[in-house]
């Protein structure tokens, strides 16, 4: 999580998407981009490191392969003793999309819960302020929405699916379920209403709030529906879909409207990247702002092609009592989000080996912290999204320094309609067809 989790307001929820605003296409910057290419070149054939080129921009593959013959085992210098290690986000930079968001439509889609109807309505409500929310999430007709209004709908609808669904107590199938209004009207409003807790209230809310519907589930059982969600949505298309509550039932609510942008793609590119690592000796680690057991799921199985040990996973954690996640965050365990990030790798990493990571990538406002904090960090990598706010900042100075013999920020583009990414440091929107360097 979005991965993108500590900014208020709209800009939270901007965190995981980004914004299409403003262009600066990419023609000035990318001439600029050849720099000693023939030196790095020789840099890394000296070295004896191959780092495949797949779609990497010309120069980052570059950058990349000297970053890894200064630092590997083949150089004068290592120590294995002093292993270097680098730092990976896992949302949108090792991924195309979000795995915690894809895998809560997942679980709406499913009616994979196991909460009665009153835990339900605890946790929808849970630590949410109780009033409007921001001025873009008013509802179809204009009005404002209230936390209250909302979720006595949300209430009704549990209770029907709950009376009704054959894997609760009722009698219908799921197909049959995902026919009825009542359904429709949930699915629409549940995940309106995560999009607008996050982006009224903030991470410190929103994040934790929708890891809870995981309340009562094992480990076990929350890893299997991930990587259920996760199959399921490496076979969809990348598809913006927007989802209404059914006029028929507007509640007291109203008719609210949310999309969701269904499909997952593996990053080659990353998973190769963190195989040159770890070959030349140097360990990777995983932040995530996503359930750190959800994302172990997609990093760690052999088939999704990352291959993280699961003791370098670092991501969101929930309290759990006889095996089982409770609907309270990790007592004492930051929002492993923005400064929550440099926070943690500085607890976890630094403290115990006494350096920071040599490498940092990244792709939102909830990564510019660790991309930027760390004094040992010789590279940073920014997925670019084409953002504002401060991972916007930080893209316009990895920009700056496309012509730079040793730049400290690159940026990396794609393309989102089919989550590739392009041998550019442009990305080209989901509903664009040219690219663009900067928001």
């Amino acid at each position: 999580m979005n991965g993108t989790k500590g900014l208020e307001g709209k800009d939270v929820l901007q965190s995981r998407r980004a914004v299409m605003t403003g262009a600066l296409t990419v023609g000035l910057g990318l001439a600029a981009a050849a720099l000693p290419t023939q030196v790095l070149a020789k840099e890394a054939k000296t070295h004896g490191l191959a780092l495949d080129p797949a779609k990497w921009g010309a120069r980052n593959h570059q950058q990349l392969q000297s970053l890894l013959a200064r630092n590997g085992s083949s150089s004068a210098g290592y120590n294995p003793k002093r292993r270097p290690y680098v730092v990976f986000d896992w949302d949108n930079t090792s991924i195309m999309n979000d795995t915690e968001e894809a895998l809560f439509m997942y679980q709406i889609n499913t009616l994979s819960f196991k909460l009665n109807p009153q835990e339900f309505s605890a946790i929808i409500r849970q630590n949410v302020p109780p009033g409007p929310f921001a001025a873009e999430y008013k509802n179809a007709a204009g009005n404002i929405v209230e936390l209250d209004a909302i979720c006595a709908d949300l209430d009704s609808d549990y209770q029907y699916l709950h009376a009704n669904y054959e894997k609760f107590k009722g009698a219908k199938k799921l197909d049959e379920i995902r026919e009825t209004p009542q359904f429709q009207d949930f699915r629409a409003k549940l995940y309106y209403l995560y999009e607008a807790v996050n982006a009224t209230y903030g991470t410190n809310i929103g994040y934790p709030w929708v890891i809870y519907f995981f309340t009562n589930m094992s480990v076990e059982e929350v890893q299997k529906l991930a990587e259920a969600s996760n199959d399921h949505n490496l076979g969809l298309g990348l598809t913006k879909t927007k989802y209404t509550s059914p006029a028929a039932m507007p509640g007291k609510a109203g008719v609210v409207n949310t999309t969701h942008f269904h499909g997952i793609r593996l990053c080659t590119e990353i998973a190769t990247l963190m195989d040159a690592f770890r070959q030349s000796g140097i360990d990777v680690y995983v932040s995530t702002a996503s359930l750190e057991e959800v994302v172990a799921v997609f990093a760690t199985t052999p088939k999704y092609g990352y291959n993280v040990k699961r003791e370098k996973i670092l991501g969101l954690r929930l309290e759990r009592a006889n095996g089982l996640y409770l609907n309270k965050y990790k007592t004492g365990w930051p929002i492993n989000w923005g400064p929550g990030k440099t926070e943690i790798i500085k607890r976890e990493l630094v403290a115990s080996k006494g350096y920071g990571p040599i490498f940092v990538a990244g792709d939102s406002d909830g990564d510019y912290d660790m991309l930027r904090d760390f004094e040992d960090t010789q590279l940073s990598l920014i997925v670019n999204r084409l953002k504002h706010g401060k991972i916007g900042d930080l893209c316009k100075t990895a920009a700056e320094q496309m012509t730079a013999k040793t730049p400290r920020f690159l940026l990396q583009g794609r393309v989102e309609s089919t989550g590739n990414w392009l041998p550019s440091e442009a990305t080209i929107k989901y509903d664009k067809t040219s690219e663009t360097l900067l928001a």
